[in-house]
């Protein structure tokens, strides 16, 4: 497997992923926050935050795959980039609001690794060749 390959295989990881939970949130509300991190379950309108996420993650998603799928690859990686913050915030919110260190590293700043591993990949892979070879001067 090539570089570039692996590098696909990442960036699909990564929008895949932020799918799953981003719909999860939004079909499972009363099982997907167990894995989040944050303790008890919210009640009243703070239950409408699993909404927001969910919402958040499969904008990410898209975006993730729309780059992909238009060959944008240097763009994906500045995205991507980005898009670390969000694990990074998540870890943040989940150490601040009762969560446990284990699971602030264990799900959020492994998922920011990977983010930040495929980001980098991506930003220092060589583009494709050209099938067709330019006459010199060209």
């Amino acid at each position: 497997m090539t570089k570039r390959h692996f590098t696909t295989v990442l960036a699909l990881i990564t929008g895949a992923a932020v799918l799953f939970f981003g719909l999860n949130f939004l079909l499972n509300p009363g099982g997907a926050p167990d894995g989040f991190g944050i303790e008890p379950w919210p009640q009243g309108n703070a239950a409408g935050y699993f909404v927001v996420k969910g919402v958040r993650d499969l904008a990410v998603a898209a975006t993730v795959f729309l780059l992909l799928a238009r060959g944008q690859r240097r763009t994906l990686g500045w995205v991507v980039l980005i898009d670390a913050i969000l694990p990074l915030g998540d870890a943040f919110a989940v150490l601040t609001h009762g969560g446990s260190l284990t699971a602030a590293l264990g799900v959020h700043i492994s998922a920011a690794s990977v983010v930040l591993l495929t980001a980098v990949m991506l930003l220092t892979e060589r583009p494709a060749e050209d099938s067709v070879q330019r006459p010199a001067g060209a």
